[in-house]
């Protein structure tokens, strides 16, 4: 089987592009997979395809890193208008840092959106490795009505519902394809020194030894061929078809690249796992692809047996024959499978560093509405987390509430309803809670004594403290200088735990910070002290102190790196100064033409605002990671609104 991933941005026609390539010489059998990921299996020259069909939306990123992961080439689906080039660039760049040969389909080319040219030198923007234009289409007015081959120097005119009729070159067509020709050579002999030297002689190679040469390139990865067409009208689609079978690599190419990516050996690599899903009674599916012969049901994969397997066309299971090197297929009941994965029949290792997808951007509590689906709800995640690597889960400080990370709104909807339809967990989600420190801006002294009588033994401890502010990011401290046993050694560790625990709610509400706490002086009773009235003695008593020491509001500012087209980066100033951050800087992305990386730092509180207007401004392809830098101090109206609603003013 051979296998090609269909990626590229929203609109540009992917499903329509594989529904057409799949019908060419029969019915394709599309894949059962209930989201995410579509594979679509179909005959072509006598040979089995697998398409991986993924989704368009830029919050679905990663299921393009996936399918890149197992296939030998990949066509990226592209709108012939120029200004949406930059749409492209995401996948530009998870093509590159994948080393996955790309051939690139201008779609949708029978809709007057600009010159062909203007869209490749758009796109070049983005690309290390140079886009050939192997075709020019053919005009009539506006209307394109055909394509002529720069290597064969044929024409076609496209025909609805029929295969297009081969015509002689238009007159009104000879200088543009004679131009684009000579850019085509020249392209193709910077990386092949006999066509250099029959173009340096003049001479007119043949088109066989160009063919051969355009198809070698394409294996190693050195250029990145352009075609047109259009899917709707089935336009273009028998030539794209036709360069994928003669020009894409084999299997053996993509096992060699994720050896020399990875931590496998080339000859010990058995199959990749690179995408999974939950489907109803059945559980967890995974979706693998075969890199050597003699996996079947039962077999070591990974570190145990690998469970039943099936067609990832109809679901259907294999049985008798082991699946080849090359075959797709689906396997149940195989939970040690991590996804996405490199297998050997004995042990996993982790897919190359480029399948990380982007930062999560958004955070959000998820409640389930059923007080029984509590417990149930945080394995339930876990499970989730296991085949969607765009998705984060973990606890919200303070409340132990779930929180879930996710790459944007249509990413949070995809997990919500997986939660209800293949789970029956509803829920419902909400921002979590903001996180605000405070600390002393003055020392404070105080004298503390806890006793209580009760009957029998009673409690008693005396207790003189100080406290002070501390640096900033130095934390808590504790110290005494207690002289002549006036409190004895053995009870000091229980002052220590006892101010701790006062550091835990300050005056505003919120955990105390960067405050040290020394114990000076204090009296104990032979009978009535003990460990637990000197821990709460220097509880309330370092409350008290905390509430004469002048508290100040703290807020958390973020180092955050943007990562976006560069085009984009002079539209940042303005949102970051909006969200009361502050600009550091930026620089060229190196891994990635034509990105910067944009370096702010920006308040906690303004970065669900960060997300959405970085959404707003870059057509939703810019994204952010973020990492703590420190707390600052907050005053005014500002801290009043934070105090009143989430501190100790807060009511309800």
């Amino acid at each position: 089987m051979r296998c090609f991933a269909v990626l590229g941005p929203s609109q540009t026609g992917k499903s329509t592009l594989v529904e057409r390539l799949g019908a060419l010489e029969g019915a394709p059998r599309k894949s059962v997979s209930p989201y995410a990921l579509n594979v679509v299996e179909f005959e072509f020259g006598k040979e089995t395809w697998c398409a991986l069909d993924t989704p368009g939306a830029n919050e679905s990123v990663a299921y393009a890193h996936d399918a890149l992961l197992a296939s030998d080439a990949c066509i990226l689906c592209v709108s012939p208008a120029p200004e949406e080039a930059v749409l492209a660039a995401p996948y530009l760049r998870a093509i590159e840092a994948s080393g996955t040969p790309c051939i690139l389909f201008v779609n949708r080319m029978d809709e007057p959106r600009g010159r062909l040219r203007d869209v490749i030198a758009a796109l070049q923007d983005y690309s290390n490795h140079p886009l050939v234009l192997r075709q020019v289409p053919i005009r009539e007015g506006e209307e394109v009505v055909g394509s002529c081959d720069l290597i064969s120097e044929r024409a076609w005119r496209y025909r609805e519902g029929q295969t297009s009729a081969l015509i002689e070159i238009p007159e009104s067509v000879l200088e543009r394809e004679h131009e684009a020709r000579t850019e085509l050579l020249e392209h193709l002999s910077e990386f092949d020194d006999w066509l250099l030297e029959e173009l340096i002689e003049d001479r007119e190679p043949a088109s066989d030894a160009i063919y051969s040469i355009s198809s070698r390139l394409l294996k190693e990865n050195k250029i990145i061929p352009v075609l047109v067409g259009s899917a709707s009208h089935n336009n273009g689609i028998m030539r794209l078809m036709k360069a994928l079978r003669h020009e894409a690599p084999p299997v053996a190419s993509l096992k060699k690249r994720l050896a020399d990516q990875g931590e496998v050996g080339e000859d010990k690599l058995a199959a990749v796992c690179f995408h999974g899903y939950h489907r109803q009674n059945v559980g967890k599916v995974v979706l693998l692809r075969a890199l050597a012969d003699g996996l079947k049901q039962g077999a070591s994969l990974g570190s145990a047996s690998l469970g039943p397997v099936q067609l990832p066309g109809n679901g259907k299971t294999i049985s008798g024959n082991a699946v080849g090197a090359g075959d797709v297929f689906a396997a149940v009941k195989s939970d040690h499978l991590s996804v996405p994965s490199l297998l050997t029949v004995d042990s996993a290792a982790p897919a190359p560093a480029w399948t990380e997808p982007p930062t999560p951007m958004m955070i959000r509590v998820v409640v389930p509405e059923s007080d029984r689906d509590e417990t149930k709800l945080s394995g339930t995640l876990a499970r989730l987390a296991e085949t969607d690597r765009g998705l984060v889960v973990m606890q919200e400080e303070g409340t132990g509430a779930q929180l879930v990370c996710v790459q944007g709104p249509l990413h949070l909807r995809e997990v919500c309803k997986t939660l209800s339809d293949m789970f029956h967990v509803t829920v419902a989600d909400k921002p979590p809670s903001p996180v605000y420190r405070e600390t002393a801006s003055k020392p404070s002294n105080v004298h503390y004594r806890h006793r209580k009588q009760t009957g029998g033994a009673g409690q008693f401890a005396d207790v003189k403290l100080s406290i002070h502010p501390n640096p900033r990011g130095d934390g808590f401290s504790f110290a005494e200088t207690v002289k002549g046993g006036a409190v004895p050694r053995n009870y000091i560790p229980a002052v220590e735990a006892g101010a701790r625990e006062a550091m835990e709610k300050g005056p505003f509400g919120f955990p105390v910070i960067d405050v040290g706490v020394v114990l000076n002086d204090g009296q104990f009773h032979a009978v009535d002290s003990s460990e637990y009235a000197f821990r709460t003695a220097a509880r309330m008593g370092v409350r008290e102190a905390l509430s004469q020491a002048s508290a100040v509001l703290m807020r958390p500012i973020f180092r955050v790196e943007i990562h976006i087209p560069s085009v984009y980066s002079g539209g940042l100033v303005p949102i970051v100064s909006s969200l009361k951050g502050q600009v550091l800087g930026f620089d060229r992305e190196e891994s990635a033409k034509g990105w910067d990386i944009f370096r702010a730092l920006i308040p906690g509180s303004a970065l669900d605002d960060l997300a959405r207007s970085l959404r707003s401004a870059t057509q939703g392809i810019g994204y952010y990671s973020r990492t703590f830098d420190h707390f600052e101090e907050l005053y005014g109206k500002e801290a009043d609104a934070v105090i009143n609603t989430h501190g100790s003013g807060a009511t309800g």
